[in-house]
């Protein structure tokens, strides 16, 4: 940026892009604060099964040293809204031409699979070349079942995906995308 009088010297902001996916997450918690405070939908984040095997004392403190994941986690998030069981994840990728399939694992993939098969509604929440996604979990398998690549090209998460619209609140309104594809007249 040039500041009037000074042509001579640009100013240059420093980006941290180490908490990118915290940033998406702190966005989805406070839309789900916002649809809680509002009585739209009870969605919580579900805390990371770990189980602690290390331990050190200092003083007053106890800190944790050594720790490992019990099991593997499903999704991040699930609840309910209407009446029907939600289940999602928030996913973020650098990469401008696709979502690499590897930030999706096999034990994800399936359980959205069962969501699904049981009635719930599973999607991921994906934040890619500056914008927040929609994907459904139907077409999450749709595209994992017909196809050999190991991403997703942007092309389809375009496409087949949702934009999800950045308000004050909620911060990201994903609600709004599940009321047009599961509650218009005659669905679901």
């Amino acid at each position: 940026m040039f500041y009037p009088g000074n042509k001579t010297k640009e100013y240059k902001k420093n980006i941290n892009y180490a908490n990118r996916g915290m940033d998406l997450e702190d966005m989805i918690n406070q839309s789900n604060t916002y649809y809680l405070s509002e009585n739209r939908a009870v969605i919580y984040k579900k805390p990371t099964p770990i189980t602690i095997s290390e331990v050190r004392y200092q003083k007053t403190e106890r800190v944790i040293t050594k720790a490992y994941f019990r099991t593997p986690s499903t999704l991040d998030y699930n609840g309910l809204y209407r009446g029907i069981y939600l289940d999602f994840d928030a996913k973020e990728t650098k990469n401008r031409t696709s979502f690499p399939l590897s930030n999706l694992h096999h034990h994800q993939y399936e359980h959205i699979k069962k969501v699904i098969e049981h009635g719930g509604i599973s999607f991921l929440i994906i934040y890619m070349n500056g914008l927040f996604f929609y994907l459904d979990g139907h077409d999450i398998i749709d595209f994992i079942e017909n196809s050999t690549r190991k991403s997703i090209p942007y092309s389809f998460i375009e496409t087949n995906g949702h934009p999800i619209k950045q308000k004050i609140r909620p911060r990201l309104d994903y609600l709004e995308i599940i009321d047009t594809l599961y509650f218009k007249e005659g669905s679901h």
